[in-house]
């Protein structure tokens, strides 16, 4: 069973969570959510293309799309800083003082946002929108 559509629903609820948290003022896990929403786009468009992709580097799950879907290199480029929001907006120590949330600003989430945005609209772009469900599950009761 291909999950490539769980993935991309997974990828909405993504950048749903940060936009939430970007409006409560989150703004270190807003952009940690919206690295994740890139992810997990990118794992959608790997698995519609058979492949099964691993790792957290959005330039790296880019690098390795097949070349009839990979992005434009100015692209990769803009959307790969969201590399930088993966371990730094959780870690203390990834910071020369004080906790992880206190170092992003609301210019910062609203900018990861965008670009995760871009990596989940461009993703759904190349034919998963298309694709049928996966499964269908019901639940019966005994």
């Amino acid at each position: 069973m291909n999950r490539a559509r769980d993935w991309l629903a997974q990828a909405r609820l993504n950048l749903r969570h940060a936009n939430h948290s970007r409006d409560a003022g989150d703004h270190a896990w807003a952009c940690f959510a919206a690295h994740q929403a890139a992810e997990a786009a990118l794992k959608a468009l790997h698995l519609a293309r058979g492949q099964v992709a691993w790792g957290h580097s959005i330039r790296l799950l880019l690098d390795a799309l097949p070349d009839d879907v990979k992005p434009d290199d100015a692209f990769i480029e803009r959307v790969a800083i969201l590399d930088r929001l993966y371990i730094p907006t959780r870690s203390p120590d990834a910071h020369p003082a004080g906790p992880a949330g206190q170092h992003y600003t609301a210019k910062d989430a609203e900018e990861a946002i965008r670009l995760a945005s871009e990596v989940v609209d461009y993703c759904a772009s190349q034919g998963l929108e298309d694709r049928p469900p996966t499964a269908t599950w019901t639940c019966s009761s005994s």
